[in-house]
């Protein structure tokens, strides 16, 4: 539905968590009858997870645990591990930075170059454990420079991410990543985004991605809204880039995931994002406070240490559980912030829902009156691109 923003402007109304509640069906189901699991090209997964690509969020030894515990973890290879051999002290560092000095102090950490021998030790790192399943992401602009080294190392799944990832880069001073050419040919399943409409998110099905993340200023460490103006509330993004999905599936017979990216602290926000339309789940401060997260209480987004536009925050949290515990539980709170996964498969369940697939059809309803006491309805605007492929602004009321 639009809105008049005022003579000369309309924009679609948006929404986020907050503003939706899922519907119960008419029937239950026992919990453990529920199947949460996915796929990424020939890779299945317990839980419809991905750990995200934050240096103080996923380290060698966290990937190690999430994919033991069923998830999906995606190094950083443009991070902190990557750029020292002794990653750990930097990460301390950083952590006991003055937060007045933080980002100025991080843009100096991150002028070290990347090193290729950490590139292939990181993998092999993840790798050594049997059965875990590698992954790491790469920005479009480094992809081509690195991605061979990783793949030598035994990486099973790339990720290709940013800010704004988009098929159709244009630019008079370089040559761009064709990005259909490069995921024919790279041979492993690709996963890129982030994105957060329709059109944006059918064009990166169209390169032959096997998943697409969907977020573009939602997450806790993000600033991309204050900095950039940039943003869609994610209920209203994710919603949009299913619609793309069923839409790329008609054209093609090919089924590509669509992983929600940001924004979620609690099981209730990762079982409203899979019942928007998303397959998985990327999530990052949840997983901060973590014992076992490199971050010493601390996580940041890829675009905090920016040389010239730092975007992003470096955000404090309170390490209060382990990765099983936040992940799958025993839950020690009654918030939602554990056992994320527990939550939604017990959301399935009270609603009926049998499966991931199922769930994306659950009927949903529009209730900002349903926030959280307290809690002031927030009014955001975020740019994306309309259906006629000009900029649109997009309303959360």
């Amino acid at each position: 539905m639009e809105v008049e923003i005022g003579r000369g402007k309309k924009g679609r109304r948006a929404y986020g968590f907050d503003d939706i509640a899922i519907v119960p069906s008419r029937r239950t189901r026992d919990p453990d009858d529920v199947d949460i699991s996915w796929k990424v090209g020939d890779y299945r997964f317990e839980l419809p997870l991905l750990a995200s690509a934050m240096d103080g969020v996923v380290s060698p030894e966290t990937a190690k645990i999430v994919g033991k515990l069923g998830g999906l973890a995606v190094l950083n290879l443009e991070g902190i591990w990557t750029r020292f051999e002794d990653a750990d002290e930097q990460l301390e560092r950083i952590a006991q930075l003055p937060k007045d000095a933080a980002t100025r102090e991080m843009q100096a950490i991150y002028q070290e170059p990347i090193k290729p021998e950490l590139i292939s030790q990181r993998i092999e790192e993840i790798k050594a454990e049997p059965g875990v399943v590698a992954a790491a992401s790469l920005t479009p602009q480094r992809v081509a420079r690195h991605y061979e080294l990783a793949l030598e190392a035994g990486l099973d799944i790339l990720v290709i991410q940013g800010t704004v990832v988009s098929a159709e880069h244009v630019s008079q001073t370089s040559t761009p990543l064709n990005l259909k050419e490069f995921i024919r040919e790279v041979g492993v399943p690709v996963i890129v985004g982030g994105c957060a409409s329709y059109h944006t998110g059918l064009h990166l099905m169209r390169t032959g991605a096997a998943g697409v993340l969907v977020g573009v200023g939602p997450g806790a460490a993000c600033t991309t809204r204050g900095v950039l103006g940039l943003g869609v509330p994610q209920a209203t993004a994710i919603a949009d880039v299913a619609g793309a999905r069923s839409t790329h599936m008609l054209e093609t017979g090919e089924y590509v995931q669509v992983i929600a990216d940001g924004g979620m602290r609690t099981g209730g926000d990762v079982s409203k994002a899979i019942a928007c339309g998303a397959d998985a789940v990327m999530i990052g401060s949840p997983l901060a406070r973590a014992y076992e997260a490199p971050g010493h209480g601390f996580h940041w987004g890829m675009a905090t240490f920016h040389s010239s536009l730092p975007r992003g925050a470096r955000v404090a949290t309170v390490q209060n559980g382990t990765l099983e515990e936040i992940l799958v539980g025993p839950a020690r709170e009654n918030d939602g912030t554990f056992n994320l996964f527990g939550g939604l498969r017990t959301s399935m369940a009270t609603t009926g829902y049998k499966d991931i697939a199922e769930f994306n059809r659950a009927e949903l309803m529009v209730a900002p009156a349903l926030q959280t006491e307290g809690k002031q309805l927030q009014r955001e605007q975020a740019v994306g691109m309309g259906s006629n492929g000009k900029a649109a602004i997009l309303v959360n009321d």
